[in-house]
């Protein structure tokens, strides 16, 4: 590679960073708009959070379901990254567990319109499923297990009883403004902990 090269490479490097930046940016946008609205919202409001034009999202994303799918894994993968991060920085394990439920309750009131955009896919929806279960069953166990090792729950808690409870809550959360399944996700968390 010559020296005429380097300013070139430079600038795609960059124009991918951006590009990547962007689409971080508009998969936070929609998340919180499909936890606030629904994965029906109208893509205006998801442009308008996220600070961009109607084309650029259909741009990235040229249909609804390739969003939702697209928020989905983004959103799987956040919540990964967030149990051992709030573990290492949460006053207690118990507490840690709690705040990520919290997230996880999120994430199951986007994930359930997931199934009506992926209708006619179900190897798809399978796929995503299998991912959702080998991301985020470690997770929940690790934080269990920490607050299992520091007497706040019982130690014979398993992490998918927990995950899957929390996701029945959530059922109908999205469809019933009365219904707050985060309130009884939290009920629940705080029914774990044993008396010190």
């Amino acid at each position: 590679m010559n020296g005429s090269d380097r300013p070139a490479a430079s600038s795609a490097a960059s124009k991918r960073k951006d590009a990547r930046r962007n689409q971080q940016t508009l998969l936070d946008a929609a998340a919180t708009v499909f936890v606030t609205s629904g994965v029906d919202a109208p893509v205006r409001d998801i442009a308008a959070k996220a600070g961009v034009g109607i084309g650029t999202i259909y741009r990235h994303f040229p249909t609804r379901a390739e969003l939702i799918i697209a928020v989905y894994r983004h959103q799987v993968d956040a919540c990964a990254k967030a149990g051992p991060a709030l573990l290492a920085s949460g006053p207690t394990p118990h507490a840690a567990l709690a705040r990520w439920i919290d997230l996880f309750v999120d994430f199951l009131v986007t994930k359930h319109g997931l199934a009506a955009a992926m209708q006619n896919d179900g190897a798809g929806f399978e796929a995503l499923h299998a991912y959702f279960l080998d991301r985020l069953l470690p997770v929940c166990t690790q934080l269990l297990d920490a607050a299992a090792t520091s007497g706040e729950v019982p130690p014979d808690l398993e992490a998918y009883q927990l995950m899957r409870g929390v996701g029945n809550l959530c059922i109908g959360a999205d469809s019933d403004p009365r219904y707050d399944a985060r309130r009884l996700a939290a009920l629940l968390v705080a029914g774990l902990r044993q008396p010190c």
